[in-house]
């Protein structure tokens, strides 16, 4: 994991956004890209609202941020979301060449940068992207957790 110093307000950001992902009956999930210190694009998980299984909160955020600078290429943009990518959107973010990705909580099953590293370290990607986690881990996580709680005692399924 790379030591990179990432800008608190804008995980603030990401865990607001995953708040009101939670708060209509999606996975809690936030995330914001930023150029320059300027949120260019936000997402928050939206998969069950749109019927659309790649609605997750990094790909919404790439698609604002893209739309926002006309060009699919966010050259010098930072992405942050409130937890571990995986491989769909950590392919997207390759493809959208972001520079540096600061997340929250580790996702031990799906999350492909720090948890699931094989899945992308075997294979010859033409873009790095440099990583922190940890972001407010606690607060992060803590959204998930009591999310995936609350749904087991209701029996609610997706």
């Amino acid at each position: 994991m790379t030591n990179l110093n990432g800008n608190p307000l804008f995980m603030e950001r990401a865990i607001e956004l995953a708040e009101i992902a939670r708060d209509i009956g999606e996975v809690p999930v936030g995330s914001v890209v930023v150029k320059e210190n300027e949120i260019i694009g936000e997402g928050y998980n939206s998969c069950i609202r749109l019927s659309d299984p790649s609605a997750h909160a990094e790909m919404i955020a790439l698609k604002n941020a893209a739309k926002f600078q006309r060009n699919y290429r966010l050259v010098d943009c930072d992405l942050y979301v409130t937890i571990e990518p995986c491989l769909m959107c950590y392919g997207a973010m390759i493809h959208a060449r972001i520079k540096n990705l600061f997340f929250g909580a580790d996702e031990p099953k799906a999350g492909v940068v720090k948890s699931n590293p094989i899945l992308i370290d075997k294979i010859n990607l033409n873009h790095k992207i440099k990583f922190s986690g940890g972001m407010m881990r606690e607060r992060c996580a803590c959204l998930m957790q009591k999310f995936f709680h609350a749904r087991r005692k209701t029996k609610t399924m997706f």
